[in-house]
């Protein structure tokens, strides 16, 4: 038997409750505890492409345990909550910090990273939605525009414009062979037909 990650079963459980608290705030119609259960399921389904699943789903957990659609600080400042946490487990302190890395980097997705598989393949998991069926993929957009619902439709439709052409542009959307050959074409389809309806 293992020893647990960490060894305080009460801060263990007040992490937990908080990340579930956090995960089921008010506002969050897809950074929610679907979103975190979709992807640690694809952690699952995935395995195979993982090189340290639990500093994944660690990242899973935290990376975005702080969310804030005004704020640019999300990421780092969930990647602080994780900081806090790691430093009161057994992981050494090289795997803490690919947690907080991993974390760091979902803040842009499309930007150049030296390739790493657990990297690679996070980024490709929190992007999975992007080559979903049309349906689901409808769904999500709904969902993020019920994040920003307080934002005027036309500024709305500007910024989702702009990160939607991001994306686009983007030559690879996805960075791990079995994602680009499972999702990339439908996420460009699906981006296409949500930048023709803004």
């Amino acid at each position: 038997m293992t020893d647990p990650l960490v060894a305080d079963a009460a801060l263990r459980d007040a992490t937990y409750q908080q990340l579930i608290a956090a995960y089921d705030g008010p506002g969050r119609y897809y950074h929610n505890l679907h979103h975190l259960q979709t992807l640690l399921a694809t952690v699952d389904e995935y395995a195979e492409l993982v090189e340290d699943q639990p500093v994944v789903e660690l990242a899973v957990w935290f990376h975005d345990a702080v969310y804030d659609y005004l704020s640019s600080e999300n990421e780092t400042r969930s990647a602080a909550l994780a900081r806090q946490f790691l430093a009161c487990t057994n992981l050494s302190p090289e795997r803490q910090a690919r947690v907080v890395y991993l974390i760091e980097c979902t803040a842009r997705h499309t930007a150049s990273h030296t390739p790493a598989p657990d990297l690679d393949f996070f980024l490709d998991a929190d992007l999975r939605v992007l080559g979903a069926e049309p349906d689901d993929y409808a769904a999500y957009a709904h969902q993020i525009r019920q994040e920003y619902q307080l934002v005027p439709a036309e500024l709305y439709r500007q910024g989702r414009r702009k990160v939607l052409a991001q994306l686009l542009n983007t030559p690879e959307l996805y960075r791990t062979l079995e994602f680009r050959q499972r999702f990339g074409a439908a996420a460009r389809q699906n981006l296409r037909k949500e930048l023709d309806g803004l």
